[in-house]
């Protein structure tokens, strides 16, 4: 494994400000991916999803494929704001490397690129595969969703490859999670002349707020945090508009459910005042949860880690990733099969240099190892 043209790559995708409302540097990200792996001889294709973000890649070894055995899934976009790689682009030291989105998930892309094509040409003749990067997970995939679960229903397995966790170990379960915006509609007047004509939807939202915090469940697992508010013109004018974003995190997909219908029976109803509420779901993606399907897989995953002399352990965490839509399809779906990681979302984001060869062999294993369709037809027949 030559490190430093894997270092060379990997700072031509972090230094470019790719946030996922930057839909241009994610275009160029995704225009410098297209051409390396056209130049190793795999067929691409851009996919045009939305105004509002960038583009999609598919990568494929067959020009036209019915179904996959299996879909490698990766993101293209960062959390990061243009500017984030002028302050601070990718950087190393002995034992780690440094910058916005190394770890989540420039790396990552970059690890399918090098175990691919590693793989033998038998390999590579025998298996159907297509790698799917998408622009808008950050913000919860809402322009890719359609797109990657049409791919997903036509593959047998789903490996995602987001950052390993910091010790390493892989994902088997993740959050689902969901974004809720709720607007407030008041009506406006002069704060100091005549306020009691007015109805103040900050003050609207100050008190739903305080019922919206309620909606968790800390048994159960369940997040209910309001992680954005704005609203009102001016200090002198009595607020006539305002909102509030709400994330939820969740365990149990029915425990969202409960959530849901109150936010939507909190909303049916004036706020505070007689102020006006409306709420709509921004994005949702619903919790990861490992079947007997992905379990087989799981197996098949910790045989390759034996055979390469990597560890497997596994982990469930609260974030969301593209896993768990092609998971709630019930296809088996692995997740953190990226090199190891952390600092995620913060300017202490990390790839630990190490763990990069390794995890380019362990995924090339995992993916050398699986059966084709034709095999799985031939073993039922028998």
């Amino acid at each position: 494994m030559d490190m430093n043209h894997y270092t060379r790559l990997l700072s031509q995708l972090v230094n470019i400000d790719c946030g996922t409302q930057t839909p241009q540097g994610v275009a160029t990200v995704a225009s410098r991916l297209c051409a390396l792996w056209q130049e190793a001889g795999w067929f691409t294709r851009t996919v045009e999803l939305d105004d509002a973000c960038g583009p999609g890649l598919l990568v494929t070894n067959r020009h036209e494929a019915a179904h996959y055995d299996v879909l490698l899934i990766g993101h293209m976009d960062t959390v990061f704001p243009p500017g984030t790689v002028a302050q601070r682009p990718m950087s190393e030291d002995e034992t780690r490397i440094y910058g916005p989105g190394v770890s989540d998930m420039k790396a990552g892309l970059l690890n399918i690129f090098f175990a691919l094509n590693n793989l033998t040409k038998t390999d590579n003749e025998r298996l159907s595969i297509a790698v799917a990067m998408n622009p808008d997970e950050e913000v919860g995939s809402p322009w890719s969703q359609q797109w990657l679960s049409e791919l997903a229903s036509r593959a047998r397995v789903v490996l995602v490859c987001e950052a390993a966790r910091a010790d390493g170990s892989l994902v088997k379960a993740r959050k689902g999670v969901a974004t809720w915006e709720i607007h407030f509609s008041g009506v406006a007047a002069h704060a100091g002349n005549e306020p009691e004509k007015g109805r103040s939807a900050i003050t609207a939202l100050a008190h739903t707020v305080l019922a919206v915090n309620q909606l968790a469940s800390p048994d159960a697992g369940t997040t209910v945090n309001v992680g954005i508010i704005s609203g009102g013109d001016a200090p002198n004018i009595v607020a006539a508009h305002a909102s509030a974003t709400v994330d939820i995190r969740f365990w149990e997909n029915s425990d969202y459910e409960r959530v849901k219908e109150a936010l939507f029976t909190l909303c049916s109803k004036p706020g505070y005042n007689g102020v006006a509420l409306s709420a709509h779901c921004l994005a949702h993606k619903p919790a990861m949860t490992p079947g007997k399907a992905t379990g087989a897989l799981m197996h098949h995953i910790e045989q390759a880690g034996e055979r390469c002399g990597v560890p497997i352990t596994w982990q469930a965490v609260g974030g969301g990733s593209d896993a768990n839509l092609t998971a709630a399809l019930g296809i088996p779906t692995v997740d953190g099969l990226g090199p190891v990681g952390g600092g995620f979302h913060s300017p202490d984001e990390y790839l630990e240099k190490a763990s990069v060869a390794p995890r380019i062999a362990l995924l090339g294993e995992i993916i050398s190892r699986l059966p084709c369709s034709e095999d799985i037809v031939e073993n039922t027949n028998n």
